[in-house]
């Protein structure tokens, strides 16, 4: 028996289950009064890189797969996936909560990252979601859904990534400039923070490239620092920055001391996505306490 049927075996077709991972994030989009209404079976996904192809930038890897461990597979051959999350966090986690990483500028969002997604559905049943390769959407493209879901549309026991190349060389600029400044001197910089007086830069890519867009950035005020350590709790906002936290610029994400709570979601959207976790799971079997609703951003 292979991992992944040893995985949809455990899953079955009956009773509430959820998929447990490094559990580094277990607390976003939970119900603390759902998650306290009744047993629910913890699942672990399968662990491990089954298949790397450098040349054709995917990997494909056990769901349970810790992000360092996968991170350091790929590092072996200068590449990388568009995923991050915290120590212990892992490739399923990270995919089924959806947040997309800091360097999103360079490597894209976390929906760009899955290709393929080996599922075990509400009913037990096995399916494969998506193709192998980069360009393989025929139809709705049901990974971005899964991306994330938390959980409730489906357990992802493998998926397939698509990878990038790790830049040859990168380097943090910060000065007193508003970020329209900085716009126009930098092709695609990996992330781009303002904090209402200066203006954090990451930029990336070939060493002669980095270094040019260096020296247009100095003549600017300014001048190489520290990677940036960011206040903990994200927030969604539209348009520009307002009041105290660090705006990642272009992502309508804000990070800000204090905690963010889950935006107002409009009836009909609610009721559209009420209607697809139906056709998935009319049961709310898979992580019944979580709602994707709930996640500030």
């Amino acid at each position: 028996m292979t991992p992944l049927e040893a995985f949809r075996d455990e899953v079955g077709a009956t009773g509430p289950v959820c998929v447990r991972g490094g559990g580094t994030r277990w607390s976003v989009g939970r119900d603390p009064a759902a998650d306290g209404a009744g047993p629910v079976r913890e699942v672990r996904a399968p662990v491990g890189v089954e298949a790397f192809e450098p040349a054709e930038m995917t990997v494909r890897v056990g769901a349970g797969t810790p992000l360092v461990d996968l991170a350091a597979a790929l590092a072996e051959h200068g590449q990388e996936v568009a995923l991050d999350g915290p120590p212990g966090a892992t490739v399923g986690g990270a995919l089924m909560v959806g947040r997309s990483p800091l360097r999103r500028g360079r490597l894209g969002e976390a929906t760009d990252a899955l290709l393929q997604a080996d599922c075990v559905g509400a009913d037990g049943v096995a399916f494969t979601a998506g193709g192998p390769t980069v360009k393989n959407v025929t139809g709705y493209d049901l990974c971005r859904l899964l991306v994330g879901s938390l959980g409730t549309l489906a357990l992802v026991g493998r998926v397939i990534l698509r990878t990038h190349p790790i830049p040859e060389a990168s380097a943090w600029l910060a000065g007193p400039v508003e970020p329209s400044a900085v716009s126009p001197l930098v092709h695609r910089p990996a992330t781009v923070l303002w904090d209402g007086e200066r203006t954090a830069v990451l930029v990336e890519g070939h060493a002669a490239d980095v270094d040019d867009q260096m020296r247009r950035l100095s003549d600017l005020g300014m001048v190489p620092v520290d990677p940036p350590v960011l206040p903990p709790h994200r927030h969604r906002v539209e348009g520009g920055l307002s009041g105290a936290g660090v705006l990642e610029v272009g992502a309508g994400v804000v990070h800000r001391d204090e905690p963010a709570t889950a935006p107002a979601v409009p009836n009909g959207v609610a009721a559209l996505a009420a209607r697809v976790r139906d056709s998935f799971d009319p049961e709310r079997r898979l992580n019944p306490a979580c709602d994707p609703h709930r996640v500030p951003v």
